[in-house]
């Protein structure tokens, strides 16, 4: 051990000095466990397991740091710390080290709803207090953690701080990778960028960034816990592997705590997906809160049914005999939720449509009491204007009074960090009034609020199935859940069941130029993809698009989307690949285990494990993509198979192209 941290520290200190750090750091010799040394300045923290090492060293008054896996480096030495313009850099010249407090956390989460029931939340943490000139502060914390499955810091100024107030114009903070890996970026509501090289990245990004160090060596850089400041973006010159932060930390004072910084870390794609940490980053929800009325589960939507005839009836966005439909059938189907969208308090984006008082607000109060009595409850869209044009407390007020279950958010505007701090005001006065919360329209990235506020439910961080009418490609799907939803959870609207309809057939004349220039054809997928990625996408809200008649004929198919129960108990990534397919396991409240299996644009054959599933027998229900099946030519071919089967058998599947595969696992009871 000592002679690794020598190395690593020396390594450090050679780099801040303007030395080579690929010439001055030898490879990392394997580490025992034992208590972390200090040696020249040097500050390791290494994750309960050992795998992860991540090590600080100021020296000049600068501090860096590394962080290796599994003895390999893989973030060489990188800067922390504020950039405050006119009033200094800090740390800078004539900082020193005045303390460093160890602990370690050895405890559990229970979630009100997540990827499951219990989560250890597990960890080693230094803080290394600093003390200099007041520039702007003469007082700063970095706090380091390291998980089993990533680590990641923050900046603090202690209450006790001397100096004044001032604005830091973005972070001295980088990721140097140790090589030129493979990189994906979220991208808006569009495709994901990449798979590129580091050197290859010329200008901004925004998180999250999934890399590829090596095949069994991935990373993911996010942040976790943003109280303040712009939500975290990230900049890289063509030809270099180094990422700058560049987002504004804002306003810092005594009491001032940044962002963390993370770096998750796993020997699979799917370990990445599995994690908890940004959760974990975040506090406890306050003191005495009770979020006991918040239930996650799968929500009916009213947008995409415009102009669809069924058996002699047809749907209307605006419409309350269609909104009764829907919820008749949420209620046969067991289904939670409806989720009405925009037009039902008038024109969304008029600063005179109110939102308590406009449009079919009286429908709208008639349809929640419909509802109730069948055991469904409605979230209602809202404009950032009709927020802000109208008292928002009173509005929530008023729908608490309604019955109202929750709000989606649309299309708020301003800078990033101010809407970073409106989307914070809006959740806790959502929590007050015991509301869900679902932001869409290029909402602040999830950082793991949904620990300190169980009702962020969902969140539109991604390219949405028919939002805007438009759709996303096969490979897309497979990307997005590897990079944008290591953020937290996702509104991506899959359940699409009447792909070759995607365009409203009786469109009114009022919608005509709405749909005209938002329609972009049929939506490449298999109806068997499309009921997988329901249960692969991790939300709280699962928004499913489609007409009940739609999901009729394909009962099975259907029967799996009805059978997401939440809250999960738990969830698994058993295979995967970024960009190419993924197959996920979660086990609904009820105890039933759901596998969902989605594709790329290329066929392939798997086989799924099992292993996960208990002792004793089990009844599988087997849905996959039918001979032919195609997501371009023949989305709809299907077929079912039901076996016995234990936790020692794998289930081959053929993956169409674009296509998917279900399994509902149900144990076998005695007779």
């Amino acid at each position: 051990m000592r002679t690794y941290v020598i190395t690593l520290a020396a390594a450090l200190l050679c780099a801040a000095a303007g030395k080579s750090p690929a010439r001055a750091m030898a490879p990392p010799q394997a580490a025992s466990t034992g208590t972390p040394q200090d040696v020249l300045g040097a500050y390791q923290v290494k994750s309960p397991d050992g795998r992860l090492v991540i090590t600080a060293a100021v020296a000049n008054g600068a501090i860096r740091y590394a962080v290796s896996a599994n003895g390999v480096r893989l973030i060489t030495s990188s800067y922390m710390g504020l950039d405050c313009g006119p009033s200094g850099m800090f740390p800078s010249s004539g900082w020193k080290v005045s303390n460093v407090v160890r602990r370690r956390t050895d405890d559990v989460w229970k979630p009100v709803w997540g990827k499951r029931a219990t989560v250890r939340n597990r960890y080693n943490e230094t803080t290394v207090q600093l003390q200099g000139p007041a520039v702007p502060f003469n007082k700063l914390h970095i706090v380091i953690r390291a998980y089993n499955d990533g680590v990641a810091f923050r900046y603090e100024v202690p209450e006790d701080a001397g100096g004044r107030e001032g604005v830091c114009e973005k972070e001295l903070t980088t990721f140097d990778f140790a090589g030129d890996y493979t990189a994906w970026f979220y991208n808006g509501e569009h495709a994901n960028l990449g798979p590129g090289k580091l050197t290859d990245v010329q200008g901004n990004r925004r998180p999250v960034m999934t890399v590829k160090a090596a095949d069994n060596a991935y990373m993911a850089i996010l942040e976790a816990d943003l109280r303040s400041g712009s939500p975290l973006a990230l900049h890289s010159e063509k030809g270099e592997r180094s990422f700058s932060v560049t987002s504004a930390p804002g306003v810092i004072k005594p009491g001032y705590v940044s962002a963390w910084r993370v770096v998750l870390y796993g020997e699979t794609p799917g370990a990445l997906v599995d994690a908890h940490v940004t959760e974990l980053l975040n506090p406890a929800p306050p003191a005495g809160a009770d979020f006991s009325w918040v239930k996650p589960g799968v929500a009916l939507w009213n947008r995409r049914v415009e102009g669809v005839k069924a058996d002699g009836f047809t749907y209307y966005v605006q419409a309350y005999d269609t909104w009764v439909r829907l919820v008749d059938f949420a209620a046969k189907s067991g289904i939670p939720y409806l989720q009405m969208d925009s037009g039902w308090y008038g024109d969304q984006f008029s600063r005179n449509s109110d939102p308590v008082n406009g449009g079919r607000a009286a429908e709208i109060r008639e349809l929640i009491a419909y509802a109730r009595t069948k055991g469904v409850k409605v979230l209602l869209y809202m404009n950032d204007l009709g927020s802000k044009d109208f008292p928002l407390e009173e509005t929530f007020r008023q729908y608490r009074q309604w019955g109202v279950a929750g709000i989606k958010y649309g299309f708020m505007r301003g800078p990033m960090a101010e809407r970073n701090t409106r989307t914070r005001m809006i959740t806790e006065l959502c929590a007050k009034y015991q509301l869900l919360c679902n932001f869409h329209d290029g909402p602040v990235a999830p950082y793991g609020q949904m620990r300190t506020w169980p009702n962020a439910i969902t969140r539109e961080y991604n390219q949405a199935q028919l939002d805007a009418l438009t759709y996303f490609q096969p490979s897309t799907f497979v990307t997005t859940v590897f990079v944008n939803m290591l953020a937290g959870p996702l509104d991506m609207t899959n359940g699409v069941f009447d792909l070759m309809r995607s365009r409203p057939v009786n469109i009114r004349k009022e919608d005509q130029n709405m749909y005209n220039h938002v329609y972009k054809g049929d939506v490449p997928s298999t109806v068997t993809a499309e009921a997988a990625r329901t249960l692969i996408t991790f939300s709280g809200l699962t928004t499913i698009p489609d007409v009940p008649e739609n999901y009729e004929k394909f009962p099975e198919l259907f029967a799996f989307v009805a059978a997401e129960k939440m809250p999960w108990k738990d969830s698994r990534t058993l295979l995967g690949e970024i960009g190419g397919y993924i197959v996920m396991a979660r086990q609904a409240a009820d105890g039933a285990w759901l596998v969902g299996a989605a594709n790329n644009e290329t066929a392939r054959d798997i086989s799924i494990p099992l292993h996960f599933l208990g002792k004793g027998k089990y009844e599988v229900t087997i849905m996959q993509d039918g001979d032919g099946a195609h997501y371009k030519t023949n989305r709809t071919a299907a077929k079912t198979d039901r076996k016995i089967l234990r936790s020692s058998d794998h289930v081959p599947v053929r993956l169409a192209a674009g296509g998917g595969a279900c399994l509902l696992i149900k144990k076998k009871q005695a007779r």
